[in-house]
């Protein structure tokens, strides 16, 4: 069976509900026309994740719904997932069962595509992984042609590399980034493009400088610095830090410094609360900010970063999290006017939405 029942002829109808949902549920705000920015039907993840169900000696495909963790639901395809990971789950399947000891004590596969057809495979192990594992784990990766990435506790053995190199193609420029297994990555290439379009079109172009909390591996960094003088940006994750930098240098980006610290931290930093020997060589009083970009988790901004966002002229607020976005614009919207509102659909087919609001300052007062 199929993870989930997917009926493309009834996509736009489902989108526009999700539209209608979002809309009602920010009714107490002065809201701008909704933008929706519609996904591919299918095929449009580059990211899947199964658990591996063994039974008389056969690997399969499983997912579990919440609460019924003994009841397995085997997977033969996944039509949400790009063509290439269908393909290569039944060739990777294939191969486990052919092998005792690939697929001993193997509980979880994950797969991790890009647009321009590369592809990392990670086999998870509640098993130490030994030589011999690592002799049939190459023979695999070059029959698949494909890297693979083995993982027990404290373990990682790497065929190939652990990164894929993806190519975005935006308002008519191509920007190329390091997307590495087990780090988060936006999963519908092709509603990334849009949004990555959409946070373009908030940016004012000229000679001031932007801040970006929560930057990941440079997802929106690198196309937004050609719209301003510079740019700091924040993230807590070292490999996603170790990315951005990265993707800076194949991008031939010069003008951003990228800092490894929380949004929190940072906040505290710019307040004077706390001195960080992180910063010692970044003098933020020679900044002219204008604007914000905030990419937050699900948890949304905490109260002291909504504190400090909100001093900014121009705040972009990406949001996959309907809820805490909410309860932030309340806080908001009391110095800024919500001047873009979008709906990304990154996951078509479920009541998932992602977000993108443009807030404008009400006076000419705020500076950053």
């Amino acid at each position: 069976m199929t993870t989930q029942h997917i009926y493309p002829e009834h996509y736009h109808a489902e989108l526009e509900e999700k539209a209608q949902l979002l809309i009602n549920q920010f009714g107490n705000f002065k809201l701008p026309p909704l933008q929706v920015f519609e996904s591919p039907e299918t095929h449009y993840r580059m990211r899947a994740e199964f658990k591996i169900w063994h039974e008389d000696n056969t690997v399969h495909y499983a997912m579990f719904r919440a609460g019924e963790y003994k009841k397995p639901y085997k997977i033969e395809d996944f039509p949400v997932a790009s063509v290439q990971i269908n393909e290569l789950m039944e060739a990777l399947l294939k191969a486990l069962n052919q092998s005792q000891l690939l697929k001993n004590r193997l509980f979880q596969a994950e797969f991790l595509n890009t647009l321009t057809h590369e592809m990392v495979i990670t086999l998870i192990y509640h098993t130490p992984l030994s030589d011999e594992w690592e002799l049939e784990a190459k023979q695999l990766a070059k029959s698949l042609g494909v890297s693979i990435v083995g993982r027990s506790r404290k373990q990682k053995r790497i065929i190939g590399r652990d990164f894929v190199e993806e190519t975005l193609h935006v308002q008519g420029r191509d920007y190329h980034y390091q997307q590495v297994e087990a780090s988060f990555t936006q999963p519908n290439a092709k509603v990334c493009e849009k949004m990555l379009s959409w946070a373009l079109d908030c940016a004012e172009e000229g000679d001031r400088d932007m801040l970006e909390l929560y930057c990941g591996n440079g997802n929106f960094t690198i196309p937004l610095s050609t719209k301003f003088r510079r740019v700091v940006a924040t993230e807590v994750s070292k490999t996603s830090v170790n990315s951005a930098h990265y993707n800076l240098e194949k991008n031939g980006i010069d003008n951003v410094n990228v800092i490894r610290m929380s949004s929190e931290e940072f906040a505290e930093a710019m307040d004077g609360v706390r001195n960080f020997r992180r910063l010692a060589n970044l003098d933020l009083e020679t900044y002219d900010f204008s604007t914000v970009l905030v990419d937050p988790p699900r948890a949304g901004l905490d109260d002291h970063t909504v504190n400090i966002v909100s001093r900014f002229e121009r705040i972009i607020y990406i949001s996959c999290n309907p809820n805490t976005l909410e309860h932030n614009l309340a806080m908001l919207a009391k110095t800024h006017d919500i001047s873009k509102f979008a709906l990304f659909d990154q996951f078509p087919y479920t009541q998932h939405v992602e977000c993108g609001v443009l807030l404008t300052s009400k006076t000419d007062n705020i500076r950053g």
